[in-house]
This record gives structure tokens, C-alpha cells and sequence, in this order.
């Protein structure tokens, strides 16, 4: 099958940790990668950031990277890309005219929009996974909401004319039947984690305290960090590793990172907060390792994939239950959710597994069987697989 994903601002090739470089980038490379394996050929379209990149890249998963002129050849806030869609839009259409796919499968809502613009006139399917969708952010950021003022108008009309949506958890499901997507135009295929990479078994971070918290991702206000560096607060002789934004010695050049700095000062815990920046992925396992248990407190979350490479680790996972962190994390079995967002309730799921060891290698063991079980990227590549056959022919 020749496949064609479209991700328009988050390339496979991109390092993790930057403002748009996240979860969306690891589910395309890692995706396109076990489609690559078991022999279909796979096309990643990206839009060129950087003026000296080749139009085409062979990937080391074995697909090709196709980097596309749309808007200057520099980093742009993906917020502010939508002008450009059209441009990447003219790109695809003149690449599936000479080539074109079986299958479109886009990722993000303006990947959706170009590629709907493209393949208007040429017959060939889009299948869409939003990642996040414009009316969860709305309603949890509301003024502070960046998206362009359209977003969630052109979701709705991008969710009634792709041919089929993958959501990644039951959560999206809700939202999008929220959007008047019909059931039948909807598969549920989750996010997989790379069970080679993350592993119980290897390398370790030292600790300087006797119990260690980790959290992990991009520094922005919704990641709810704050209310982990308050939580320590009950929880002596704990640290807290923050992976993610800029090193110690570059917090005064980004706000939320300044911003967290001040929380930690006035919670008193500022000693015990370790800010070592952002943390190369293939190091991420030691520090995962090195946990008691791993934190999550989003404001909202349309998946989450640092709790699955955590489970995958052995470590519990703590999470709020919101979206997608409600599948991944089984309640009292691999971790704990946490329905009431609070420093209190957080240090309060936190807590037996700094004491209880026992407790805590339990839920390390169920979290690494339910990893292994659900979401390896086997089991996500031939979930996708099935999901275009139903999609196509629904």
C-alpha cells in the first residue's frame, strides 16, 4: 500500500522538547516506521523549517521525509501556519498527481485541511487523527487560546468531509460525536510506545534525595507542572526532576520555565526541584528509571505518551484523569488517577509509593504487561492498518 502521511509541523526527523516538538512527533516517526517494516511504502510530508534541508530524506525507519516549501524556511509557531496551508496544499497535489496513494493519513487539523485541499480532485481517501482538537483547547484555555479564531468551524468541516477519523482514546470519541462525526466514520487506534527503548532493565539516573518524582514534557502552563513543585511541599525528602524546557542556566530566557522557578521559591521546595532541561529521548529511559513514580497533571490531554514510556519502564504513573491519560493508566493497577487536580490530592496519590515498595514494583510490573500488551507499535501499526480497511470501505 503506498500511504501518504501528512504532518505538517511536526517532522519525525524533528528533536523532542522544542515549543511544537512533542507527542506528534514520535507517533509519525514511530508510525510510519512499523508501516515501513511490514512493506508499504510510506511518504512523510513536513514542512521545510530550515533552509538547508534536502527536498527528500530517507528516514532510518525505512520511509521517506518529503520536505515541503510552505511559508520561509525557519521555525513558525504552529498557530500561526494556517496562511500557508494553501502553498503545502499546491505541494501535495502536484506529488499525487505524478504518485498517487492509496491511502492519505493526516495528522493535525491544518495537515488535514491541505491534504483535503489537494486531494479534491484526484479520488484518493484522507483519513484524519487530529492529536488535539480546538474545542478541548478552547475550553480549557479560553483567552490564552492561540489557535487561529477558525480552528474549530474547519474541524467540524474537516471531520465531515475526511473520509474516516482515527482517535487515539474513548475521550476523542465523545468529543468528535460532540462535532456530528457519525460513529461509522470514526476508528479508535491508540499511541504505542517503542518497547526496546523503554525498558525496566538498563542505565539508571542518580538521585541525591531518598524518593524521586519525575515529570516530563514541553514547559507550557497546561502541563500543570505547578501543582507537582506545590505537591512536594507534603512529601519530604522527595525531589523532583523536571525533564523538559531550558537547562538550569537558561531559565531566565523562558518564562514558564522562570515562572516555575518562582513557584518552587515560594512553596519552599526550590532545593529539591531539579531543572536539567530538556532531555534527549534515547536518555529519557534512565530518568524514568531513576522514578518512584512518575508524574502527569495536565490541565487536559488528548493522549499522552509519557505515561505509556513510563509504564513501559516498570515506573507508576500518577496522572489526572483527564482524555486519553483515563485509557493508558489503570486506576489502582499500573498507577493512579487523580479525578480533583490539587497539590493535596496529588502528593496524597503520590505518597504510598514512596513508602510502600512493594506497592510500587506491583504497579511497575502491570504497567510494563499493559505496555507491552496494548501499545507497542506493532499492535498500533496493524490497529491503523485495520482502521484504513474499515475507514475506506465503511
Amino acid at each position: 500500500m503506498r500511504i501518504a502521511m501528512v504532518s505538517e509541523h511536526a517532522s519525525p526527523l524533528a528533536s523532542m522538547g522544542g515549543a511544537d516538538a512533542g507527542g506528534q512527533n514520535v507517533h509519525v516517526a514511530a508510525l510510519a516506521a512499523a508501516l515501513a517494516a511490514r512493506g508499504h511504502d510510506v511518504s512523510v510530508y513536513t514542512r521545510r523549517d530550515a533552509a538547508g534541508l534536502d527536498e527528500r530524506v530517507e528516514a532510518p525507519g525505512g520511509y521517506e521525509v518529503v520536505h515541503v516549501d510552505a511559508g520561509p524556511p525557519e521555525p513558525v509557531p504552529k498557530d500561526d501556519l494556517l496562511p500557508h496551508m494553501g502553498a503545502f496544499a499546491d505541494v501535495l497535489r502536484s506529488d499525487w498527481t505524478v504518485k498517487a496513494p492509496d491511502v492519505v493519513h493526516a495528522h493535525f487539523w491544518m495537515s488535514g485541511l491541505a491534504s483535503l485541499w489537494a486531494a479534491e480532485d484526484l479520488d484518493v481517501p484522507v483519513v484524519q487523527t487530529f492529536h488535539a482538537l480546538g474545542t478541548v483547547k478552547r475550553r480549557h484555555q479560553g483567552a490564552a487560546d492561540t489557535s487561529p479564531p477558525d480552528r474549530i468551524a474547519l474541524e467540524t468541516l474537516l471531520g465531515a468531509r475526511c473520509t474516516g477519523v482515527i482517535a487515539t482514546c474513548a475521550d476523542e470519541v465523545a468529543e468528535l460525536a460532540a462535532m456530528d462525526v457519525p460513529e461509522e466514520k470514526i476508528a479508535v487506534v491508540p499511541c504505542g510506545v517503542d518497547l526496546d527503548r523503554f525498558t525496566p532493565h538498563g542505565p539508571v539516573a542518580a538521585r541525591t534525595l531518598p524518593h524521586r518524582l519525575v515529570v516530563a514534557g514541553r514547559l507550557v502552563p497546561r502541563k500543570g507542572v505547578d501543582t507537582v513543585i506545590e505537591a512536594l511541599r507534603e512529601l519530604p525528602d522527595t525531589e523532583l526532576v523536571i525533564a523538559g524546557g531550558p537547562a538550569e542556566g537558561a531559565i531566565e530566557d523562558d518564562p514558564e520555565a522562570r515562572r516555575l522557578r518562582e513557584v518552587a521559591e515560594a512553596a519552599g521546595v526550590a532545593d529539591r526541584v531539579r531543572m536539567p532541561g530538556q532531555v534527549a529521548h534515547e536518555a529519557m529511559a534512565a530518568q524514568f528509571r531513576s522514578a518512584d513514580a512518575v508524574v502527569c497533571t495536565p490541565w487536559y490531554e488528548p493522549f499522552g505518551i509519557v505515561p505509556l514510556e513510563a509504564m513501559a519502564c516498570g515506573v507508576p504513573v500518577v496522572a489526572a484523569a483527564v482524555g486519553g491519560l483515563q485509557d493508558t493508566v489503570e486506576d489502582g493497577v499500573t498507577g493512579t488517577l487523580v479525578p480533583r487536580v490539587t497539590p493535596e490530592t496529588v502528593a496524597e496519590a503520590v505518597r504510598p509509593y514512596l513508602e510502600d515498595d512493594g506497592l510500587r514494583r506491583r504497579a511497575g510490573r502491570a504497567g510494563r504487561i499493559r505496555a507491552a500488551e496494548r501499545y507497542s507499535w506493532d499492535a498500533v501499526a496493524d490497529g491503523t492498518l485495520r482502521a484504513y480497511k474499515t475507514l475506506l470501505h465503511h
